[in-house]
């Protein structure tokens, strides 16, 4: 049953690498234009107003609508990557950097949710400053990402 299913995996890895970058540079986006809206939300908009209600609606929308999907496809193309013979050696370094960097993006995606229910209910406390800070490090984990899978580091 296993052979058959790494066979599976072997003839469809090319659709299965495609569909994983296709949903790393969405996800990415996301990543990186959710946290944008968060510093012009808090520098130019009053809290209650249509505008708040309209940065509201863009940022739920990006989040649940693009961001998460693309989250959970690149999840499951990578980890049916992981499985496909031949593909991650674990005894290399790179794909333990990899795995950390892929492990605390997931753990951004989630603080940028909890930053978005702050300002649903209305208690951002956050800068703009802040959010621009914080919108480096999605950065930081690309290159990270990108090194190791290519330099196999």
């Amino acid at each position: 049953m296993w052979d058959m299913i790494t066979d599976i995996l072997s003839d469809y890895y090319l659709w299965t690498k495609t569909l994983h970058i296709i949903s790393v540079i969405t996800w990415m986006a996301g990543i990186f234009y959710l946290p944008r809206l968060f510093v012009y939300h808090t520098e130019s908009v009053k809290t209650g107003s249509e505008t708040d209600t309209l940065f509201q609606t863009m940022e739920q929308k990006l989040l649940h609508v693009i961001m998460r999907p693309a989250m959970y496809s690149t999840w499951t193309f990578g980890l049916l990557l992981v499985f496909t013979p031949g593909i991650v050696d674990w005894l290399e370094i790179w794909p333990w950097v990899k795995a950390a960097s892929v492990l605390t993006m997931t753990w951004f995606h989630f603080w940028l949710a909890a930053r978005r229910i702050d300002f649903t209910e209305g208690r951002n406390s956050r800068t703009g400053k802040q959010f621009r800070m914080m919108n480096e490090v999605p950065t930081l984990l690309m290159f990270l990402i990108v090194f190791s899978v290519v330099l196999k580091y």
